[in-house]
């Protein structure tokens, strides 16, 4: 990878490794706080109760999970993280975020999953579950047709019209994430620290094939995307990992690091082809890496999810499922939460479907008599939990400060790309 071995390279690799070990799961977990953070934790819900915005009780409104979110993003300093908490919650409001879920049409919704990251059904070796993203498929009519699609995608919310339809569709499927992918894996047990809920997702990005005028065409739609899911969901991503960087991607990375915060720039790692197979194995099995990237798993960008096998015998498959349907899905409790139902909801030619899918056995939240055991774990691990130690300090980071950043670096070097490239198609700008 170009500039891999400059010194802004390895200061950042450096950065990166001690956010790994400071800020990773699953330390600032339930399960895995200091006293500090549990007692932080306790202040920010009476906080909240005392500001109109949380409830507490045998049901609260807000799971210790969802705000233990809001305070590693914000550091645990509880005046930060009210203040997204907070406009999260009213962004939430205005938006009706979870009428959206429910009623936005299925079809919409799964044209939606292909301008964005999609789950394979399977997990990394810590349980959490793995994304695959392909940039290339995102050309610019690709976007406007989504875009256009939008504006009358079916749902029965009422928006604040400032929002943009397509990073509505999009929050549809931050929501599947947090709603139906991480409740499912944190039920599978069979995990280091199955005791802890998974609230992270491990993302592989593939950007081979991307042109810089492709990048710079998709670069306000990739923009507006990150920072508002930066800003409402934070604290989802657990890594990133980009393979395929074409020469030019220190500029591209230029921008896209002005994006985040410097904890979510930690978590992003960029693999020249030599580290692809290597690293990618050190955090997820085999089995659960797509084949392209040197794994055994058969899934392809724009497939359904290829299922865990434990999923499938956990799950008790009813109204003729034997496997997730498209749409939105959720899980709720049943049986005085010993187990839960999945339920595919959304609309189809308008007409809301509820229906059930599956159940699964809850194993989570576990008995509180045996959560003391795996909090002292806090003291004695020293790092990331199942991660290969001398594989992410040999993660390879190109992260050139001094990029070309400006529209007239860009233009030259869009001039330059078209010149050695005759025969590449020219997109067209959205």
């Amino acid at each position: 990878m170009t500039g891999a071995s400059t010194p802004t390279a390895q200061k950042t690799k450096s950065v990166a490794s001690v956010a790994g070990h400071e800020f990773g799961y699953p330390h600032g977990h339930l399960g895995h706080l200091s006293n500090e953070e549990e007692e932080t934790l306790r202040s920010f819900k009476v906080f909240l109760e005392e500001h109109g915005i949380y409830k507490s009780g045998p049901t609260p409104s807000h799971d210790d999970q969802t705000l233990l979110r809001y305070l590693r993003a914000r550091k645990w300093v509880i005046q930060d993280a009210y203040k997204q908490f907070k406009d999260t919650e009213e962004w939430r409001k205005a938006n009706q975020l979870d009428v959206l879920y429910d009623t936005i049409d299925v079809e919409g919704y799964e044209k939606s999953r292909k301008l964005y990251p999609q789950w394979t059904g399977r997990r990394d070796r810590r349980g959490i579950p793995l994304y695959l993203f392909e940039i290339r498929h995102l050309d610019s009519k690709t976007v406007a047709n989504y875009e256009k699609d939008a504006e009358s995608c079916y749902h029965q919310a009422h928006t604040d019209g400032q929002t943009p339809a397509k990073l509505l569709r999009l929050f549809a499927l931050y929501e599947n994430l947090t709603r139906f992918a991480q409740p499912l894996c944190t039920e599978l047990t069979d995990r280091d620290h199955a005791k802890t809920p998974i609230t992270l997702s491990t993302n592989i990005v593939d950007v081979s094939g991307v042109s810089l005028r492709q990048f710079w065409n998709l670069k306000s739609h990739m923009q507006a995307a990150s920072q508002l899911a930066t800003a409402h969901y934070p604290e989802t991503l657990d890594r990133i990992f980009i393979i395929g960087a074409p020469y030019f991607f220190s500029t591209v990375w230029g921008w896209v690091k002005r994006w985040f915060d410097p904890i979510t720039v930690s978590k992003i790692f960029i693999l020249s082809s030599s580290e692809v197979k290597p690293t990618l194995e050190s955090f997820i099995d085999p089995k659960n890496i797509p084949k392209q990237f040197g794994g055994e798993l058969d899934f392809e960008w724009g497939q359904r999810p290829n299922l865990d096998p434990r999923i499938k015998e956990l799950a008790t498959w009813e109204n003729g499922h034997t496997d997730f349907p498209p749409g939105p899905l959720y899980w709720r409790p049943i049986d005085d939460g010993k187990r839960a139902e999945c339920v595919a909801m959304g609309s189809v030619n308008k007409v809301q479907r509820t229906e059930r899918v599956c159940t699964i056995p809850r194993a989570f939240p576990p008995e509180a008599a045996s959560a003391a055991p795996e909090a002292e774990q806090i003291t004695t691990t020293s790092g990331p939990a199942e991660v290969d130690a001398e594989a992410m300090q040999n993660l390879t980071i190109t992260a050139d400060n001094t990029a070309a950043s400006s529209t007239v670096d860009i233009s030259e070097k869009l001039a330059a790309e078209t010149e050695a490239e005759p025969s590449r198609p020219t997109a067209v700008s959205a």
